[in-house]
C-alpha cells in the first residue's frame, strides 16, 4: 500500500471512532490497528521447552510440555499428546515461563516518549501537565492500544493501566476501545481529569460501568477498578470529603483501588495509616523509602505495593532498594508508563532493580534473579489479587505464556540449568519469540499477530503532532514549536 493509501485508511478509522464515540457507542472498532483476536482461543502444545512454571510446587521442568485447551492452561508436564487441531510450537532450547505482570502503569502518554527531555522545562510531571489536557479521545486510544502493544512484544500479559487523565466520558470510552482492542489482559483504573486536580472523579460513570461491566469486560479479560489520588494538599479540609466518596463508592462497589504515595511520599503513607483507609483492595504506589512501621501497618492491611525502579529513579525519588521492601507481603514491578520508563521492558525493570540493590549492598549475593523473575509473574499477580487465574503455568489457570529463545546472541551459550540469571541479566523484548495471551497466541516467531505496526506507528505520530500543536496553540507559542 503506497502512502495515500495508508493516509486515507488512517483518515477513515479516524472518522469511524469520531462517530462511535458520538453515538456513545463504546465498542471496539476493527481496523489495520486492531488485534484480529479470533471468537474462540485455539488448542495449542508447546513442546520440548524449559518450563519455568513459577508455581512451588510443580517447579521447574527441563524438558517438558504445556497443553493449552479453551484458553487455560490443561497440563504441564513431559511427553504430551495433542488434541486435533491443535497448534504445535516447538520451543526446543527455549524457556516457557509465565507472562509478565505489570502492576502499575500509564498508557495514555505512550506516544509521548522522547518528550521527557530531562530539562526544567521538558522534566515528565511539567510536560505531561501542559500536553494532558490538549489529548482528544482518539489520542486516548491510540496511545493506550501503542502501549499494550509494546507490552506484549516483550512478554508482558497483564498491564494494569491507572488512567489519570478521563477529560470527559469518551476518553473513558476510547480507554476502553482500546483495551478490549488490546492483545493482552488488562485492569483499567478510572481516575480524575488529572493528576494535579482537586476536581472529583466522574463517581456517577464509574457505579454505571461497574453495574454494567460483564458487557464491557471483554469475557473477564479486562477489570475495572478505581485509579485514587490522596488530595493535592495533605493538610486541604476542603478536599478530603470528596476524596473519601471515590474511595467509599470503589469499596461499596467492591473495585480494587491504586494510589500514588510519592514525591511526599512519607507524608502520603502516613495519612493513609492515620485515617485508616489500606485495605486489601488497595494498592500502594511506588512508597519510597517506605518505613518498617508503614510497612508492618501495610501488611496488618493486607495491602499491595507496585515498585517501578526504572521510573522511581528516572524522575528522582531516590534508590528504588529491593531491601526497603523485603518485608512486604504483596509485592510487585511495574512499568509506569512506556514513555517515562523508556520502554515496556520487564527485563530492563528487574534488571535495574537487581544492580541498583547489590550496588547499594555492596555485595553481589545479595539479590537472587529467580526472586525478582518471580516479583514479574506469580507475586506481581498476588500483588493485584489475581494470583488464582495468573502469574504461573499451573493447570486450571489462564493461559498467559512467553517462550524466550535461549539461544539468541545475546543471551548464549546456554547449556542447561536454571536460566534465571540468563533472563535476568541478558534477555530482551526482541528475545520473547511468542507470546500467548489468554490462550490466544499475539506474538509468534517474533512478530506480533494481527497488529499492523506500521500504521499503528504511523497513527501515534499523526496523534503526537496533533497533540503539541494544539497545546502550542493554547499557550500562544509558534506553531510546530517544540
Amino acid at each position: 500500500m503506497g502512502l495515500n493509501g495508508i493516509f486515507c485508511g488512517i483518515r477513515r478509522l479516524l472518522r469511524l471512532h469520531k462517530a462511535a464515540f458520538a453515538l456513545g457507542i463504546g465498542a471496539a472498532l476493527a481496523g489495520p490497528t486492531a488485534w484480529a483476536a479470533p471468537d474462540t482461543a485455539p488448542n495449542v502444545l508447546i513442546r520440548n521447552g524449559y518450563v519455568m512454571t513459577m508455581d512451588g510446587a510443580l517447579g521447574d521442568l527441563p524438558r517438558a510440555d504445556v497443553r493449552i485447551r479453551d484458553g487455560r492452561i490443561a497440563d504441564v508436564g513431559p511427553a504430551l499428546t495433542a488434541d486435533d487441531g491443535s497448534e504445535i510450537i516447538d520451543a526446543a532450547g527455549q524457556v516457557v515461563m509465565p507472562g509478565f505482570v505489570d502492576t502499575h502503569s500509564h498508557l495514555w502518554i505512550t506516544a509521548l516518549r522522547g518528550q521527557y527531555r530531562n530539562t526544567p522545562e521538558t522534566a515528565f510531571f511539567s510536560t505531561t501537565n501542559r500536553l494532558a489536557p490538549s489529548f482528544t479521545p482518539d489520542d486516548t486510544y491510540v496511545g493506550i492500544l501503542l502501549g499494550t502493544v509494546e507490552g506484549a512484544y516483550g512478554g508482558i500479559t497483564t498491564m494494569t493501566d491507572f488512567f489519570d487523565n478521563v477529560q470527559t466520558r469518551e476518553h473513558m470510552t476510547a480507554a476502553l476501545a482500546a483495551l478490549r482492542d488490546a492483545p493482552l489482559r488488562s485492569r483499567l483504573l478510572y481516575g480524575a481529569q488529572s493528576k494535579t486536580t482537586a476536581k472529583q472523579t466522574d463517581l456517577p460513570h464509574l457505579q454505571a460501568l461497574a453495574e454494567d461491566w460483564a458487557r464491557h469486560s471483554a469475557d473477564g479479560r479486562i477489570t475495572l477498578g478505581l485509579a485514587w489520588r490522596l488530595p493535592p494538599k495533605l493538610d486541604d479540609a476542603a478536599v478530603w470529603p470528596a476524596k473519601l466518596e471515590e474511595l467509599e463508592t470503589a469499596r461499596r462497589l467492591k473495585l480494587p483501588v491504586a494510589v500514588h504515595v510519592s514525591g511526599n511520599a512519607e507524608a502520603m503513607f502516613d495519612a493513609l495509616i492515620a485515617r485508616r483507609l489500606l485495605g486489601p483492595d488497595m494498592q500502594v504506589v511506588h512508597a519510597t523509602d517506605a518505613r518498617p512501621d508503614q510497612i508492618a501497618a501495610l501488611n496488618q492491611a493486607g495491602a499491595s505495593v507496585a515498585l517501578t525502579p526504572l521510573t522511581e529513579q528516572r524522575v528522582g525519588y531516590g534508590l528504588t532498594l529491593l531491601s526497603t521492601y523485603a518485608d512486604v507481603e504483596r509485592l510487585g514491578l511495574g512499568i509506569d508508563g512506556n514513555a517515562l520508563a523508556g520502554s515496556a521492558d520487564m527485563f530492563a525493570t528487574m534488571r535495574l532493580a537487581a544492580l541498583t540493590q547489590s550496588g547499594a549492598a555492596r555485595k553481589e549475593t545479595s539479590v537472587s534473579p529467580r526472586d525478582l523473575l518471580a516479583l514479574a509473574t506469580i507475586r506481581g499477580a498476588t500483588a493485584l489479587g489475581m494470583q488464582n487465574r495468573i502469574g504461573s503455568l499451573t493447570p486450571g489457570k489462564r493461559a498467559d505464556v512467553q517462550i524466550i529463545d535461549m539461544n539468541a546472541l545475546n543471551i548464549g551459550p546456554y547449556a542447561g540449568g536454571d536460566p534465571s540469571a540468563w533472563l535476568v541479566y541478558s534477555a530482551t523484548p526482541a528475545n520473547v519469540r511468542t507470546v500467548i495471551a489468554d490462550g490466544r497466541v499475539v506474538k509468534r516467531d517474533g512478530a506480533m499477530v494481527g497488529i499492523d505496526v506500521p500504521a499503528l506507528m504511523q497513527r501515534a505520530r499523526a496523534s503526537l503532532t496533533g497533540i503539541i500543536e494544539r497545546a502550542d496553540a493554547a499557550r500562544g507559542a509558534p506553531v510546530n514549536a517544540k
